[in-house]
């Protein structure tokens, strides 16, 4: 089962968010005419709050580094943005004066890194998550709310239809914190001018039905403990603990504690990893049609049009939970799975027409969402260039690869229908094909100078600019790989990368270490040489692939008899520089390269195009 890393950054805020509600009730707030309020019995202040505050504070302070400041898990280096959470959440908690040496550490680490102004250069024109963060420290008192950006909460009022026209100061699953914090700034510090301060009013109220519309049953904003703390700790700053998306977030925050008084940054990857370990296995010649998940796979697609981001049935997200959002990463790794076990023995072949629907709308979703540069965002299409909204590399070639996977002759059909669902006989399946073509422009044209590729959802924190190239052009790879274009310019100039990017152990990636479980200093990780020898074994006979291939299975086959490929390292790049590393991740990464390298090892004559059906 997957784990997602405790951090330090969701724990912060869901200290200062509790912290703050309690405040509220403390005090006796009351409500409001007009507000929802939830039945005060369903959240206790004394009984469940202050144990989770308590818990929370004592894990944070275990975990500060030697520099004086916190990373976002117990791998990263210290950053300033969660620096200044924790110290935020031990003002509100009022225990700063408790660990005066500790406090004064992180002090010294903020002011190194260049306090407010260096927040601001970390984030550039992307407030949404520099403005939340001064938000919470204007909330503990640690900064004037001047400091904090006006946002346009009024905005939220307009049809989700016209949101990429409104220019939006943050990014599409923001919504949340622009209606929260902007009320939170509008609050303590109105506009000056006397219309815009009218406006402002007269829309509070509407904006706030907003929240409600788009919260999930579960109260966590996309499953995220970090945004929906920024909900509820705005709400109960402004008088509103008792409103019913406070409490709904409240309750999420106190189910998603941990035993050791952490939070992660997320309730789980359940459909990802899922579907991500079906791909391995059905990449190593596995029969996965034994794994008996197909339902519940099928159960995880979107059949409703989504709340949150107005996304059309189709989609899967990265949870099977109410919180998830459907996206351009997800959804083609089920699709590709569910390919997988198209293709697999099949006990039970009445499923096969309701596994072909599914994947059916899950293409059509898929290929409306491509972006007119030919490539694929994240949520939503044509939102722009604010990171995280914009078309990825890895997205992209995941996407094709899907598409891909259900053109192939196995589903002629089902292409057609897919590819032009208004004449379901059209065999040319033109729209696909000029989709894909599009694609490939697109990875042509955002392919580095190095031959690299940059991923958008991952990183390494060891990168100059945060980025993981590694993961990106392997991802890359896997669609040349797919389509049999192993030859083109593009394939060989990553490939070239990949294979001078080899470290002298043998592996790829990582950094110096700053774990006590590798003493020896061992930079590659187990993650990263994974995906990079599976993309080398993509067919290519020259020698120099061969011998990065021999080298790098060499260090996978080590990690396994060792067990070092159980240890995860913090590759995972969540909403807005977030940090985290998944516990699936070593794992599944590594059975897909040691299987493929089997697999193609026992393949006496290697075809020159791959079948068009191949996944992973």
């Amino acid at each position: 089962m997957g784990e997602l890393s405790s951090s330090a950054l969701s724990t912060a805020t869901a200290i200062s968010a509790l912290t703050l509600v309690q405040r509220h009730h403390l005090a006796g707030g009351t409500s409001k005419p007009g507000r929802a309020v939830m039945p005060e019995s369903r959240i206790a202040p004394e009984t469940q709050m202050t144990p989770l505050i308590r818990g929370g504070i004592a894990w944070l302070a275990d975990r500060q580094n030697e520099d004086g400041g916190w990373g976002d898990t117990d791998q990263s280096h210290s950053n300033i943005s969660t620096t200044m959470l924790v110290m935020a959440a031990f003002h509100l908690a009022g225990e700063s004066e408790a660990h005066p040496e500790l406090m004064g550490r992180a002090a010294e680490f903020v002011a190194i890194q260049g306090g407010i102004s260096g927040l601001r250069r970390r984030y550039g024109k992307d407030k949404t998550f520099a403005v939340p963060i001064l938000a919470n420290c204007a909330m503990a008192g640690m900064v004037p709310w001047r400091e904090v950006s006006a946002l346009p909460f009024e905005l939220a009022c307009f049809p989700q239809a016209f949101y990429r026209f409104l220019r939006l100061p943050v990014v599409s699953y923001a919504i949340p914190a622009l209606v929260a914090i902007g009320q939170a700034r509008y609050h303590h510090r109105p506009p000056w001018n006397p219309i815009a301060r009218l406006a402002r009013a007269a829309t509070a109220r509407k904006s706030l039905r907003v929240l409600e519309t788009i919260q999930p049953v579960s109260g966590g904003y996309l499953e995220a403990i970090p945004l929906t703390s920024f909900v509820v700790m705005s709400l109960a700053d402004i008088g509103r603990a008792d409103f019913s998306v406070a409490q709904r977030g409240v309750e999420f925050l106190v189910n998603s504690v941990r035993d050791d008084g952490s939070w992660p940054i997320d309730t789980n990857l359940a459909t990802w990893n899922t579907t991500l370990a079906v791909n391995g296995l059905a990449g190593a010649g596995e029969d996965i049609s034994q794994l008996g998940c197909l339902d519940w796979v099928l159960s995880c697609q979107q059949r409703t049009r989504h709340p949150f981001t107005g996304a059309a049935p189709g989609g899967w997200g990265w949870s099977d939970l109410s919180g998830a959002v459907p996206d351009a990463d997800d959804t083609p790794s089920a699709l590709l799975a569910l390919a997988a076990w198209r293709d697999a023995p099949q006990d039970s072949p009445e499923a096969k027409p309701v596994l072909e629907r599914a994947a059916a709308d899950g293409l059509r979703w898929l290929l409306a969402l491509q972006n007119r540069d030919g490539g694929w965002p994240t949520f939503c299409r044509g939102w722009g260039a604010l990171p995280f909204d914009r078309s990825g590399s890895d997205l992209t070639a995941h996407a094709l690869r899907a598409i891909h996977a259900w053109r192939s002759p196995h589903a002629a059909d089902l292409a057609a229908d897919v590819a032009a669902p208004q004449s379901p006989g059209n065999e040319d399946d033109g729209a696909a094909a000029a989709a894909i073509e599009r694609g490939f422009r697109y990875l042509a044209e955002h392919q580095a100078s190095d031959g690299s590729w940059v991923p958008l959802w991952f990183g390494n924190q060891d990168h100059p600019s945060e980025e993981n190239p590694i993961y990106g052009t392997s991802k890359v790879l896997f669609a040349y790989r797919d389509f049999g274009r192993t030859a083109s310019t593009e394939a060989r100039r990553g490939l070239k990368w990949l294979r001078e990017l080899q470290n002298d152990d043998g592996g790829w990636g990582g950094g110096p270490s700053i774990s006590a479980s590798r003493p020896d200093g061992q930079e590659s990780s187990v993650e990263e040489t994974a995906l990079a020898v599976e993309a080398l074994l993509m067919g290519v006979a020259d020698d120099s692939t061969q011998a990065a291939i021999g080298k790098g299975l060499r260090w996978l086959v080590e990690a396994v008899e060792t067990g070092r490929y159980l240890e995860n390292s913090p590759i995972g790049f969540y909403f807005a520089k977030l940090w985290y590393h998944e516990k699936l991740y070593p794992l599944i990464f590594t059975v897909s390269a040691l299987g493929r390298a089997i697999a193609t090892a026992n393949r006496p004559t290697p075809p020159a195009s791959p079948p068009a059906h191949l996944t992973c």
